[in-house]
C-alpha cells in the first residue's frame, strides 16, 4: 500500500507543478519521462546494489572522522567548551553540549577541505561529469548543465558564479531552472554537519543525504521545465572557453580562502539559528494564549504539521504519522532544514518508521526556505543587477518548485523502500 501511495504521489506531485505552470499547453512529456527514469535508476543503483548500499553505509566512517578531526580543533582552540576533557565532573552530559563551539565548526573543516579539492581539480572533474550527463540525458544548455552539476556540491549562490558570463544570456526559463536547483539541493559544506546528527537514528545518513542530493538534480530540472516550459524554438545556451574557475595561488590559499568562506557561512547560520528558534518560541508564546484545539495548546509546529501532511501523505508517509512528518516538513520550509535535522535527530524512537525517517531524509535534503531565498536574491541580483526585477518575480515561485522536487525525491524512496 505505502509503494502504490508513493506512485500516486508521485503523478500527483507533477501535477501541481502542471496546475501552477505559465503554459500549460506545453507539457515536457519528454523531460517528465526521463527525469523520473533517472531518479528510480539512481535510488535502485544506489540504494539496492549491495556494493553501492555497503558504501553507502560505509560513508559514516567518513562523519565520524571529521567529526572526530573536527573535535581536536574546537577542543584545542575552546576547551571544554569545544568538547575537550571539562575540569569538573558532568552530571548531565546533553547539556553540556555546545551547537555552536561543537558541531558548527564542522562547516569550516568542510569548507576548507572543499576549496582545496577545488584546487587540486578533483571536484572541478566531478562537476563536469555530471554536467556532461545532464546535458546529454536531458537536453540542457551547457551553461545551465554546468550550474545545476556544480549544485550537487556547492551552494546556490557559488553555483551560478561558475557561469557568471552567461547569467544574462539565459533564458527566462533557464534561469529560473538554475534558481529551483539551488533551492533543491543542499552545499556540500553542510552535508557532513546533517549527517552528523543523523548519524544515529540514520545508518549510513552521510550516504542517504549525498544520494538525495543527487536525486534532487533530475527531479529540480524537470519540476521547473513543467512549471515554466522553454518557449518554442528557443536555443539552449551554451558554453565557450571562458567560464571562469575558482582560482586559488596554492594548496594554503586555498585552505585560507576555504576557511574564510566557511566563516562567512558559519556566521550566517548561527544567527539564523538564533533568530528563527526565537522568532517560533515568540509566535508559540502568542498562540499559546488561544483556546486549546483538540485538547492541546496551539502551537506554530502543530499548524506547519496540519500544512505540510497532504504533502507528506502524497510522498508515501502513513496516515498515522503525517503529522509528524509534515511538521518537520513545515519546519524545513519556513525556517531551514538545519533545525528540521537536528529535530529529526532528536525524535522519540518510534515515532516514524524507519521507512518515513528515510523519505523525510531525502524530502528535507535542500535550501527551499524562506531564508535562502532572500540570500539567493542577494547573491544572484550582485551578480546580474540587470536581471533583478526577474529574480524577484520567480523568487518565491523557484521556492515552491524546490520544495516539490525534494518531493518528488522523497516519493521515490518511498516507491524503492
Amino acid at each position: 500500500m505505502g509503494i502504490l501511495q508513493s506512485v500516486l504521489g508521485l503523478g500527483a506531485i507533477v501535477g501541481l507543478a502542471w496546475v501552477m505552470s505559465e503554459n500549460r499547453r506545453s507539457f515536457p512529456l519528454g523531460t517528465v519521462l526521463i527525469g523520473i527514469a533517472i531518479q528510480l535508476g539512481l535510488a535502485l543503483l544506489l540504494l539496492k546494489v549491495p556494493l553501492a548500499r555497503q558504501g553507502i553505509l560505509a560513508l559514516n566512517g567518513v562523519v565520524t572522522a571529521l567529526t572526530d578531526a573536527t573535535q581536536a580543533g574546537t577542543s584545542f582552540v575552546f576547551g571544554y567548551v569545544g568538547g575537550g576533557k571539562t575540569p569538573f565532573e558532568v552530571t548531565d552530559p546533553a547539556n553540556a553540549y555546545s551547537l555552536a563551539f561543537q558541531a558548527l565548526p564542522l562547516v569550516l573543516v568542510i569548507s576548507a577541505l572543499s576549496a582545496l579539492l577545488w584546487y587540486w581539480r578533483v571536484l572541478d572533474w566531478v562537476t563536469k561529469g555530471f554536467s556532461a550527463l545532464l546535458q546529454k540525458s536531458m537536453q540542457l544548455g551547457g551553461a545551465v548543465g554546468l550550474a545545476t552539476a556544480a549544485n550537487a556540491l556547492l551552494g546556490m549562490v557559488e553555483a551560478p558564479l561558475l557561469i557568471r558570463p552567461y547569467l544574462q544570456k539565459l533564458s527566462r526559463s533557464e534561469l529560473f531552472m538554475v534558481m529551483t536547483v539551488g533551492l533543491a539541493t543542499v552545499a556540500g559544506t553542510v552535508l557532513v554537519l546533517y549527517a552528523s546528527f543523523l548519524q544515529n537514528t540514520v545508518p549510513g545518513a552521510l550516504g542517504h543525504i549525498l544520494v538525495a542530493s543527487l536525486i534532487s538534480l533530475p527531479a529540480a530540472i524537470l519540476i521547473a521545465r513543467v512549471m515554466l516550459p522553454e518557449e518554442h524554438g528557443e536555443v539552449p545556451t551554451g558554453v565557450g572557453d571562458d567560464v571562469p574557475y575558482l582560482e586559488y595561488e596554492s594548496s594554503m590559499d586555498a585552505v585560507t580562502q576555504g576557511t574564510m568562506e566557511g566563516l562567512k557561512l558559519l556566521l550566517n547560520i548561527m544567527a539564523m539559528l538564533v533568530v528563527m528558534v526565537a522568532l517560533v518560541a515568540l509566535a508559540n508564546i502568542l498562540l499559546g494564549l488561544l483556546p486549546e484545539v483538540a485538547g492541546a495548546p496551539l502551537t506554530a509546529q502543530r499548524i506547519m504539521g496540519w500544512v505540510f501532511s497532504p504533502l507528506v501523505w502524497l510522498m508515501g508517509v502513513p496516515a498515522s504519522e503525517m503529522q509528524t512528518a509534515g511538521q518537520l516538513m513545515g519546519e524545513k520550509t519556513i525556517l531551514n532544514e538545519f533545525i528540521a535535522y537536528v529535530d529529526l535527530g532528536h525524535l522519540a524512537p518510534g515515532t516514524l518508521s524507519p521507512r518515513s525517517t528515510l523519505i523525510m531524509v531525502y524530502a528535507m535534503c535542500g535550501f527551499a526556505n524562506f531564508g535562502s531565498v532572500g540570500i539567493m536574491i542577494g547573491g544572484m541580483t550582485a551578480m546580474v543587477p540587470e536581471r533583478r526585477a526577474e529574480i524577484v518575480s520567480l523568487a518565491l515561485r523557484s521556492l515552491v518548485s524546490g520544495t516539490l522536487a525534494t518531493s518528488m525525491t522523497g516519493a521515490i524512496i518511498g516507491i524503492v523502500t
